[in-house]
């Protein structure tokens, strides 16, 4: 086949899994009237239209899906044995897309890509900061980074962080005048900073546990934010108390900027994983940063 029609085939590709001409467009290098003229031409070509066009969504239509169906797994399976040529190099090649929340991103990716980027120019890691789980195989990532305790089945985990512990915390000013919690079921008469994730479809529930009893807890606040980061912040400033990964206000709690309730009841639990599909064959670069990413504590 002419390079152009597999162009064509890309193209198709990239518009149905983006729902979107524009983000297509941004995804493949090219202007999106490029890419229109690109479709154009390859329905004019099969002879039947491919893809239904609103004002607001493209989507595949019968035809499109077919032909989707049936030339996806060989347009990915090319373009992962082209990565895999890289183990004939000297050294990894290539570039790696790994969605990951923020803490995660923070103290165990971004520390290990500080110190191996440099030694492995070739090599391009995009991080997507995310707070929902998405899908890694239609959304083209090559991992992604989540806790143990969430990946799904048919995906290899790889451990690359400890154990974790929460922390209920809140700045020393917000408890003047009042009592600290001594149980979760407590905190229903306090001020909490509540996180809204899109993995739970609503508020987290702080999540509880002691002596094997584990204790979920709604709590009502002022402050609701999306972001571990605000949520920290809203604690320094006194907004509340906040449920937070103990590591990230560890330093607060030393120097006297927050302080921490209800210790006993944040045992340990499964700490950070990279997984992937099981079925991937990993390129060079990717099987290169698992291995520097593997916890061995």
């Amino acid at each position: 086949m002419a390079r152009q029609p597999i162009n064509d085939l890309l193209a198709l590709r990239a518009i149905a899994r983006e729902r979107s001409f524009t983000r297509a467009a941004a995804q493949l290098g090219v202007s999106p009237s490029a890419l229109s003229h690109a479709i154009r031409g390859l329905e004019a070509r099969v002879g039947v239209r491919l893809l239904t066009r609103t004002t607001r969504s493209v989507a595949p239509t019968e035809a499109g899906e077919r032909l989707l169906g049936a030339i996806i797994p060989h347009l990915d399976g090319i373009e992962t044995e082209l990565a895999a040529l890289g183990a004939f190099r000297d050294k990894p090649a290539g570039r790696v897309r790994i969605t990951t929340g923020i803490h995660a991103a923070q103290t165990i990716l971004w520390p290990t890509l500080a110190r191996l980027l440099p030694a492995y120019p070739d090599i391009q890691v995009e991080l997507a900061v995310q707070t929902g789980f998405v899908n890694i195989v239609e959304q083209r990532f090559d991992a992604g980074v989540r806790l143990g305790e969430t990946i799904a089945q048919d995906m290899v985990a790889v451990r690359i962080g400890p154990d974790m512990c929460m922390a209920a915390v809140a700045a020393p000013a917000y408890f003047a005048g009042r009592a600290s919690p001594a149980t979760p079921h407590d905190l229903a008469a306090h001020c909490c900073i509540n996180l809204r994730f899109p993995t739970y479809g609503g508020l987290y529930a702080w999540e509880f546990e002691r002596d094997g009893r584990a204790l979920n807890v709604r709590v009502e606040g002022q402050a609701i934010v999306n972001d571990i980061i605000l949520a920290r912040q809203a604690a320094r400033d006194g907004a509340g108390i906040a449920y937070l990964p103990e590591d990230y206000v560890e330093d607060d709690v030393k120097a006297g900027r927050l302080c921490r309730v209800l210790e006993d009841w944040c045992p340990p639990f499964p700490g950070y994983h990279l997984y992937y599909p099981s079925r991937r064959h990993l390129s060079p670069a990717l099987a290169l940063l698992v291995d520097k990413l593997r916890h061995r504590g």
